[in-house]
């Protein structure tokens, strides 16, 4: 089996969309939510993997992308994007903070 390459944020969504684990888990009031579904506490998840993206010559190109598993198996993800150019959602540094990791190795192909 042949290794992707994972160097821009791009290419591991791309990678999590061909896995159908292209779910985005976004921060409401209630907590993190996807598709407007089902509502999450940071206990419900664990962060699987982190990828980290810096622009080259933009300070303001910097993200996170957690990869993230609910409890109810779904897969999915966060970005973060920090910096001056952050536009998240009010509390979400205090929520993400309290989503517990788990150190595995998470198969990217």
């Amino acid at each position: 089996m042949q290794k992707t390459e994972m160097t821009t944020l791009s290419s591991v969504m791309e990678n999590l969309r061909l896995k159908r684990q292209d779910n985005e888990f976004t921060l409401t009031e209630g907590g993190f939510t996807c598709n407007s579904t089902k509502m999450y506490q940071p206990e419900d998840l664990t962060i699987v993997k982190t990828y980290r993206f810096e622009g080259d010559s933009d300070p303001s190109d910097n993200a996170i992308l957690y990869l993230i598993q609910a409890n109810d198996g779904l897969i999915g993800y966060s970005i973060d994007i920090y910096g001056a150019g952050s536009n998240n959602a009010e509390g979400y540094d205090d929520f993400i903070k309290k989503v517990p990791m788990e150190d595995r190795d998470y198969q990217e192909n």
